[in-house]
């Protein structure tokens, strides 16, 4: 289908993982879960929920913080980044339009790359379901100085692939990554699992992934 005359496809294609790829953010808030039940902390629903789309150290501080886990920042990190990689190597479920959104964006020629809040070793994991062929990058927890809700990570894969983060499409499930992709200037298409991202005007919120066409995209011509 061509791209109509009054819109441009995006330069560049950045991908959150957990939630948005693969269905791995119910996982993370499940190892949340567990982790504060194993430690005799309160677990509610609205609670573990607001951990969606954390890196795993920004979770271990904020738990440590402000929840009265009391075994340490360094300890809280290990035990949810064992029990999490554990759930994750035991098996993925990619999510529905995935695969064909990632191959619909290689068949336009635009580049798309992995920008997870997940470890290294968790997104390599990922990246077998997923196709490692399918990315031309990848960027994981520690490897932008600083990491979601900042633009870093954002801004970091934008610049590996030579492009302006105003013209690359953000593609993200939860309002940690929202905020981080639109701080890095890109627009921003959310398939949300947590509530929380609200349409505007960069901002375009559906459903599911299936229901993606990149050449019917807003995604304006530049100036």
């Amino acid at each position: 289908m061509p791209t109509p005359p009054d819109r441009a496809l995006p330069a560049a294609l950045l991908c959150d993982m957990d939630g948005t790829l693969v269905d791995t953010e119910h996982q993370w808030l499940e190892a949340v879960a567990g982790f504060l039940r194993d430690q005799g902390a309160p677990a509610s629903d609205e609670l573990v929920t607001s951990f969606a789309g954390a890196p795993i150290d920004a979770a271990a501080e904020r738990l440590v913080r402000d929840h009265g886990i009391r075994i340490g920042i360094t300890r809280t990190a290990a035990l949810l980044d064992r029990d999490f990689t554990a759930r994750v190597a035991a098996g993925v479920t990619v999510r529905p339009g995935a695969l064909r959104l990632l191959d619909r964006a290689r068949a336009l020629g635009i580049p798309a790359a992995l920008v997870t809040a997940s470890e290294r070793h968790v997104a390599d994991l990922v990246l077998r379901t997923l196709g490692a062929h399918r990315f031309a990058l990848s960027v994981t927890s520690g490897e932008a100085p600083r990491g979601k809700p900042h633009p870093d990570p954002y801004l970091a894969a934008a610049a590996r692939l030579g492009v302006d983060p105003a013209r690359c499409l953000a593609v993200e499930d939860t309002p940690t990554g929202a905020a981080a992709a639109l701080a890095a200037g890109c627009r921003l298409l959310a398939v949300p699992t947590v509530p929380g991202i609200v349409p505007g005007p960069r901002t375009a919120v559906v459903a599911s992934l299936e229901d993606v066409e990149l050449t019917d995209l807003p995604f304006p011509r530049a100036a």
